[in-house]
């Protein structure tokens, strides 16, 4: 017998709709309660909703929303006011987190800045005429004969890495450090006096006041003298008689902090130069002699900008006169000449004002070689007073 609502024939084959098809246990683990409602991603609208105009049928629900409807005043819903609460606590983390960013009483200390040049410049006086000739006849019959010419006599020593630094930036540093002397001891401009632009972009920023300063007041007050950071001599009284200087010399490297590497240069350089003033007689060259001993320090942040910490420098020059203060420039004596005074000038300790801390200080330029030297006696005995300066000598590193 038929059942209301059944087909008259029956349920047709191949469609479902059997009582088999609709056993308890096929969906026993499926409850359709309200918490599984309101966690669809989709929702119907209502019935008064959807004769909205162009209304869809269903609506994706937002990870805010709560399955309740929205009340009908607009006023927002319990689960949209605990996300209103949810950023406003994280602005506020946000801004605390950035006031005691802002207030922490802690100060990092600031990097370490570059200590200030000592310089001491010691003239050396000669016990001869200083003798007179072509500058490549004065060259063959010296030290320097043998000397390289220009920058290939600073060369560079192995380089190998240390604890701390790459051997990469162990050959940064030694190959800065012969930047600065080809700059400051063998440009034209600067041995001239008309330029110091070469030397200043090379330094450290901590050491430009210093430097400014020894450019345009230098004294021998031991910092601020100009022949201390660069070769320059007093364009009243020589020029160079030749340009090809002869050099020769030595470059080391040490690493004396975990972020500080020390090169060490002890370098001879021979110019040849005349007279100023052209004249008679005043194209005969001579032969100058400055040896630079530089200690210069290197922070990785010099390593990155291709600069230099001039720490310390001592240099001996010659012929001068010692009476003549080498701090502004250096002043040869030229080929004929002699020294009119065997000491350095007179010191007052009672004069007012800040003293030159090298007055006293005078070396004896050693005399010429010969064509024949004779052989040094067994015992030469005690040396005389002042003892004499050869600048061509080698010496023991810099303490």
């Amino acid at each position: 017998m038929a059942v209301p609502g059944d087909p008259p024939d029956g349920t047709p084959e191949g469609i479902g709709g059997g009582e088999d098809e609709f056993r308890p246990d096929e969906y026993r683990s499926v409850v359709f309660d309200e918490d599984f409602v309101r966690a669809a991603r989709l929702q119907e609208f209502s019935a008064e909703e959807r004769m909205g105009e162009h209304a869809r049928a269903v609506r994706s629900r937002s990870m805010w929303s709560s399955g309740a409807p929205r009340p009908v005043n607009g006023a927002p819903g319990r689960a949209a006011r605990q996300g209103l609460l949810l950023v406003l606590l994280i602005a506020m983390a946000f801004g605390v987190a950035v006031y005691l960013g802002l207030s922490n009483p802690y100060v990092p200390p600031p990097p370490g800045r570059a200590q200030p040049l000592t310089a001491t410049v010691v003239p050396l006086v000669p016990i001869t005429t200083v003798p007179g000739g072509k500058p490549a006849d004065l060259y063959a019959k010296s030290p320097a004969a043998e000397y390289r010419v220009g920058a290939a006599g600073i060369t560079l020593p192995a380089v190998r890495r240390t604890q701390h630094f790459s051997e990469a930036q162990v050959l940064t540093a030694v190959a800065t450090a012969k930047d600065y002397l080809v700059q400051s001891s063998l440009d034209p401009d600067v041995l001239g006096g008309t330029a110091s632009r070469p030397v200043r972009v090379l330094l450290d920023p901590d050491l430009l006041a210093q430097f400014d300063r020894s450019m345009t007041n230098p004294t021998g007050d031991g910092q601020h003298a100009a022949t201390g950071w660069l070769v320059r001599f007093d364009a009243g009284t020589a020029v160079l008689a030749d340009s090809r200087v002869r050099v020769s010399g030595t470059l080391g490297f040490e690493e004396i902090a975990p972020d500080v590497l020390e090169v060490t240069s002890d370098h001879t350089f021979v110019y040849t130069v005349r007279g100023a003033v052209a004249g008679p007689g005043l194209d005969n060259a001579s032969l100058f002699t400055v040896r630079r001993e530089l200690r210069m320090r290197f922070d990785r942040e010099d390593l990155v900008a291709h600069r230099v910490e001039l720490l310390s420098a001592y240099v001996s020059a010659g012929p001068q006169d010692c009476a003549i203060d080498p701090a502004t420039g250096f002043r040869p004596l030229l080929a004929g000449a002699a020294a009119t005074t065997v000491g350095p000038a007179a010191t007052d300790p009672y004069a007012s004002g800040r003293p030159r801390r090298t007055s006293g200080l005078c070396g004896v330029l050693a005399p010429p070689p010969t064509d024949a030297p004779t052989p040094a006696p067994a015992d030469p005995g005690p040396a005389p007073e002042p003892a004499t300066v050869d600048p061509v000598a080698p010496v023991s590193p810099l303490p």
